[in-house]
Parts: C-alpha cells; structure tokens; sequence
C-alpha cells in the first residue's frame, strides 16, 4: 500500500512539472507563431509567454490547494 502512495504522489508531481513545461512552451510557440505572421516580432512572443507560465502557476496552485482541502469543486 505504501508503494502505491509513494506512486500517485511521484505521478503527480511528475504530471505538475510537466504541466508547468507544457504551458510554458505552447505560450511560446502561439506567441511565436503569431509574431512570424503579423509581423509584430518580439511582443506577442513575450506576452504568449508570460501566459503560459502563468498558466502553468495557475495550474500548480490548483494542485496544491487540491492536495490540502481534498478535490476542488470546479473539477467535476
């Protein structure tokens, strides 16, 4: 039993980095992407960005609440 605890706890964290890498990267690649072709080169790549890592926050700080108060009522 003590395995399978040390298991999900391992994927989570596992699941969470790589969410925040994730996030990270797409905000990029969209910011890239549109600055490439609207010609708006290096703004929308830094605002992409900045919102992916933002997002990746947001989606840490969702997992943590998660692990204290149990599972959050806007994930059904």
């Amino acid at each position: 039993m003590g395995m399978n605890l040390f298991s999900k706890d391992y994927l989570q964290a596992w699941s969470v980095g790589l969410g925040l890498v994730i996030s990270t990267f797409v905000g990029l690649g969209i910011g890239y992407w549109l600055d490439r072709w609207l010609n708006t080169s290096p703004w929308l790549t830094i605002i992409f960005l900045i919102l992916g890592i933002i997002s990746g926050f947001r989606d840490l700080l969702r997992m943590a609440r998660r692990q204290d108060n149990g599972p959050d009522p806007k994930d059904h």
